[in-house]
């Protein structure tokens, strides 16, 4: 059966220039004009260098995407995942026409509706209706199909009461509910959505995310979806392109790829630690975080096992007194938990040793978190105090709390024994 394609992604590249706009730009516009002239290739796309904001370049060219290729088919929902600063957003940005391709080209049967950015679009000083007959013109409709749709997209943003008030006076949260009601009633053939929805608040998250798996099951049309929200993507998004640095890491099932993200060496960068100048008697020589495989993770799902690794250089005289003990503190700067030993309880004589500490599964929610660790003689001796030594971040994927997106549970959930009694009234 021959596939129908809807959406072809060829070559793809775009480059940016660093710095300000229209310094030192004359000399390079007449280079690329006279190689054009001539039927040279432009002389900058030999230069630039790839988008990793890790290290310092050398080139003031970057590639924000680099030989994207890739094919969609009617009525599948695609998800675009990867760490800020991966090009998700400028290549959305070019499929939406928002701005042009360096090299490469695109190929599109039907319209493209895009939620790019809060309020897109929109103009503040026009009511909500106003601006949904804006945004429709925008999208390519006309009037009477914005009218037939008017009363179905209003009730759908909640935003009914306030539809006749200028929306600079909307909250982000209801100009986003009212740009998505729009961009998704207006029957595009291609629905482009960036993480906007995360401006929402949980129940409308859930709405939107069943708005679009109701535009691609039962209406066949197309949604391609990035989002940091891997639960939202599992559930959404029947395959999923993974991004790093502009160029195409991985493509595939969507779960295979959401695997393949949590596990990149991207996302372990902030995980791993090495002491480069320890003491000569005792010292954390390092630290670092580790999956159930031993390997260097910085990314886990919320039900994976999480492991602490920290490696000692232990001193005779430190064997029997020692102690080292951490603390885990969220991005909100308050300490979760904290765990100590005392190094006799494991060792005898001096030497080098590792710890691993195994921390319960499915009790840290979702968020970001960092390493506090010391290792000293209590009440005698601070041997070494590291802050913040290591990140590490818990993502959804698609666990009991993908329903509950958005609500804040606090830092733990405990599995506390619960018990329940009939009684007579």
């Amino acid at each position: 059966m021959e596939k129908d394609i809807i959406l072809k992604v060829e070559n793809l590249s775009k480059q940016y220039r660093l710095g300000l706009v229209g310094t030192g730009t004359l000399g390079h516009d007449l280079n690329r004009w006279w190689s054009k002239i001539r039927g040279k290739e432009d002389p900058y796309l030999k230069i630039g260098e790839s988008n990793d904001r890790s290290r310092k370049g050398e080139s003031e060219y970057v590639w924000a995407l680099k030989d994207i290729n890739f094919d969609v088919e009617r009525g599948e929902v695609v998800g675009i995942i990867g760490k800020n600063g991966a090009g998700k957003s400028t290549l959305l940005k070019i499929l939406s026409k928002v701005t042009g391709p360096t090299t490469g080209e695109i190929k599109t049967k039907g319209r493209i509706a895009s939620l790019l950015e809060v309020g897109t679009g929109f103009h503040p000083e026009m009511t909500g209706k106003e601006n949904v007959f804006l945004n429709g013109a925008i999208l390519g409709m006309t009037k009477k199909e914005i009218q037939s749709k008017l009363k179905e997209i209003v009730e759908f943003s909640g935003c009914e009461r306030y539809i006749d008030t200028p929306v600079k006076r909307y909250s982000s949260g209801m100009t986003v509910r009212l740009a998505f009601a729009v961009a998704a009633h207006l029957d595009p053939d291609i629905l482009v959505v960036d993480e906007v929805l995360a401006v929402g608040d949980a129940e409308f998250q859930k709405k939107a995310i069943g708005k679009m798996q109701d535009i691609s099951n039962s209406q066949g049309r197309t949604v391609l979806f990035v989002s940091h929200n891997m639960a939202a993507v599992k559930s959404l998004c029947t395959r999923a392109i993974v991004l790093q640095h502009g160029k195409t890491v991985f493509e595939g099932e969507t779960h295979k790829a959401v695997d393949f993200y949590l596990k990149s060496d991207e996302a372990n960068t902030q995980a791993h630690y090495i002491n480069k100048k320890p003491n000569k008697s005792s010292d954390i020589l390092e630290v670092s975080m580790r999956d159930d495989q031993n390997n260097i993770c910085g990314l886990f799902g919320f039900e994976e096992q999480i492991i602490l690794q920290v490696k000692l250089k232990v001193s005779q005289d430190i064997v029997e007194y020692g102690s080292v003990g951490f603390r885990i503190r969220d991005q909100f700067e308050r300490v979760v938990f904290s765990s100590e030993i005392d190094l006799h309880q494991f060792i005898k004589k001096d030497g080098n040793y590792i710890a691993n500490v195994k921390f319960p599964k499915a009790v840290l929610l979702p968020s970001e978190y960092r390493v506090i660790i010391g290792y000293h003689v209590p009440n005698k001796e601070k041997i070494r105090s590291l802050f913040d030594v290591v990140d590490f971040k818990i993502e959804e994927t698609g666990t009991i709390f993908h329903k509950y997106q958005g609500v804040d549970f606090g830092c733990v959930m405990l599995d506390c024994k619960w018990s329940m009694n009939s009684v007579k009234n």
